[in-house]
Formats: structure tokens, C-alpha cells, sequence
């Protein structure tokens, strides 16, 4: 298969530190990917390293087919977004975009109608004589998009792209990122450590920790179907359980049973009549609710575990001290080295291995 982006055998160190451990991945032409991952997992070190910033210590970066590790940053076709902007604040909206057209020496009527087009493209055709300053932090991220796609480059890097802009802009800036880069169809990274993030822009993510990669897919598959405990503890709002056995419809043989509850996996009723199996459902006592827009968020305790749950707004509201029935549908297990989704055996008859 033939990827526009590739790392074979990836090794970096800084000291001491495994910045990168053996990365090995590749990316279609034309999607966008997102890296995913906490603080320290070796997420950037490896777009640094795709841009040509940073230079394995082993393996192999192809860009188009390439073999790039020895060529600079300058010549592999790359545009990169910082997430401080990185604008001249000296130049003009007009002048930051055109700034890598002028440092290639392109004819000016080429030039000019380039910018035209991404300044139109970026919504900010009528405030192209303003300065960095001038703009919101917003506007001032679509110039610095604007400036990186100005040369054509084969291939787009983004770093922590939203981080320095609020939360509602934030949202809308993900909506217009995602829709511009699949009209342009240019091959896409960007890094970030915000898993809803990702789940909203990214065709497909890869999640990193300790300098591996842990998993890689699209959102849906990688959300649904986790292949370790760290991915399924990072994506979604999860609680770790060290033994599921001691709920109803999970009694299993064996030792050893750790396992992961999301809040989507419990339904959580005040009487047995909002429960789909009564039977099979546990008794547990609220220990708080946080509202959350769409929903409400409990937080029930069963068994002396802590569980969270979502209910709808179109219930009836729960407090602190309420005693409620919950369902566990489902559970995450990690027993034995095999990561399974195991239903409720009022729901099924044996594991599901992924």
C-alpha cells in the first residue's frame, strides 16, 4: 500500500528519555490525522521529526514516496502551524501570507492572486492591510493556515492548532479546519492531547504513550473497540474496576479480573420500571450529579465502587443521597492479556475478543 507519509522503525532519544520507541505508521493521501496522546507521550517529537525539526537517531521517514531524513526542512514540501501563531507581527495580513511565495521568488501576479485566493478562502479578504494585532486569536490562526498552504505544500503539520484560542472559537475553528482541508484535499497531521478534539476533526487518529504507538483507526474504531487498557482508559470517560465479577450478570471463573465501566455502559433508573432488566440491575446510592448540557452526569456508588453514569434531562432529576437501580450492560476487561467486551449474560452467552 501506498502511503503519502511513512515511519519505519522510529527511534529517538533526548538523554536518557525514549522520546520515540520503534514508531512505525503510514498515512493515505489526502486524510487527516490526528496524534493523540498525554503530555510526554511522544506525540510532537514525532511530527518534529516528520518536519524535518528533530532527526532520528534510527529508521526511516518517507514523504511521497521519498526518503526524507537527509533532506531539510526547507525542500520536503511541508507546511507547518504552530499553535503560538508564529505570525511576523511586523507584516500585514497580506505580507504573512505571501511571506514563503516571496522567500521562493514567485512572479508577483502569481504571488498576488495566491493570497487573493487564500484570504478569501480563510473568510479574511476585507482585513488583509490589518496586523497580527488587530485580529482575534481565531483570525490570527486562519492567517498562519493561510501562510503554510500559500506554497502548495504536499503535506500540512499542525501543532496543538487550538490551544491558544477559547473554548467556543476553539469549536467553530475545528469545524473550518476540517471542512477546508478536505476541499483542498491536502495530506493532514496535527497533534493534540484533547481526545474530543480528535474524535470531531480527525479521519482517522493514532494514539501515542511512553514514545509507542498504542493504537491506530478511525475515531469509531478506536473508541469502540480499544485494544489496550490505556487506550481505553484515554478515550471516553472511563472508571477502572479491579474486579467486575462483583457485579450481577459478570460472575466469572478464574483469577484476576480488572475491567473499565464508560458511562454509556450503565443505565441508572429511580425504580425498576426505568430499568430494562430489574433483575439484573444493582442498587447503588448517588453520590453526586453535574449537569452537562445535553445530559447529567451521576456519579453513583455500587458495591463501594464509584460509577458514573449519563441520564437524560427529560427525567426526573436525581441528588445526592437518592438510592437508584443501575444496569451495568457491559464492561471492558483486560484479563489474561486479552482485551474483550464482555455484555451482561442477561444479554449474551460468551465473550466477544477483539
Amino acid at each position: 500500500m501506498a502511503y503519502e507519509v511513512e515511519l519505519k522503525n522510529i527511534n529517538k532519544h533526548f538523554g536518557d528519555f525514549k522520546a520515540s520507541d520503534n514508531i512505525n505508521f503510514g498515512v493515505k493521501k489526502g486524510r487527516l490525522i490526528g496524534l493523540l496522546g498525554p503530555s510526554g507521550s511522544g506525540k510532537t517529537t514525532v511530527l518534529r521529526m516528520i518536519a524535518g525539526l528533530e532527526t532520528p537517531d534510527s529508521g526511516d521517514i518517507f514523504i511521497a514516496g521519498q526518503r526524507v531524513n537527509d533532506i531539510t526542512p526547507g525542500k520536503r514540501g511541508i507546511g507547518f502551524v504552530f499553535q503560538n501563531y508564529a505570525l511576523f507581527r511586523h507584516m500585514t495580513v497580506w505580507e504573512n501570507i505571501a511571506f514563503g511565495l516571496n522567500v521562493k521568488k514567485e512572479d508577483k501576479e502569481v504571488i498576488k492572486k495566491r493570497v487573493a485566493e487564500l484570504a478569501e478562502l480563510i473568510g479574511l479578504s476585507k482585513f488583509t492591510d490589518r496586523y497580527p494585532m488587530q485580529l482575534s486569536g481565531g483570525q490570527r490562526q486562519r492567517v498562519a493556515f493561510a501562510r503554510a498552504l500559500a506554497p502548495s505544500p504536499g503535506l500540512l503539520l499542525l501543532d496543538e492548532p487550538f490551544a491558544a484560542i477559547d473554548a467556543k472559537v476553539r469549536k467553530e475553528l475545528r469545524s473550518w479546519l476540517r471542512d477546508t482541508i478536505h476541499k483542498l484535499g491536502v495530506t493532514s497531521i496535527f497533534v493534540t492531547h484533547d481526545q474530543d478534539e480528535a474524535v470531531e476533526v480527525a479521519d482517522d487518529i493514532i494514539i501515542t504513550n511512553k514514545g509507542r504507538v498504542e493504537q491506530a483507526g478511525t475515531p469509531a474504531e478506536i473508541y469502540q473497540k480499544p485494544l489496550t487498557p490505556f487506550v481505553a482508559d484515554f478515550i471516553g470517560e472511563s472508571v477502572h474496576i479491579s474486579d467486575y465479577t462483583i457485579f450481577k450478570g459478570f460472575e466469572e471463573e478464574g483469577e484476576d479480573h480488572p475491567g473499565i465501566i464508560r458511562p454509556e455502559f450503565i443505565d441508572i433508573g429511580i425504580d425498576e420500571k426505568e430499568i430494562l432488566m430489574p433483575l439484573s440491575s444493582e442498587r447503588g446510592v448517588v453520590k453526586g450529579t453535574y449537569f452537562r448540557g445535553s445530559n447529567v452526569e451521576v456519579e453513583i456508588e455500587v458495591k463501594g465502587v464509584i460509577l458514573r453514569g449519563n441520564r437524560s434531562l427529560e427525567k426526573p432529576p436525581l441528588k445526592k443521597g437518592d438510592k437508584v437501580f443501575a444496569l451495568i450492560h457491559r464492561i471492558y476487561s483486560f484479563s489474561g492479556g486479552k482485551t474483550a467486551v464482555i455484555e451482561n449474560k442477561s444479554k449474551r452467552k460468551e465473550y466477544v475478543i477483539i
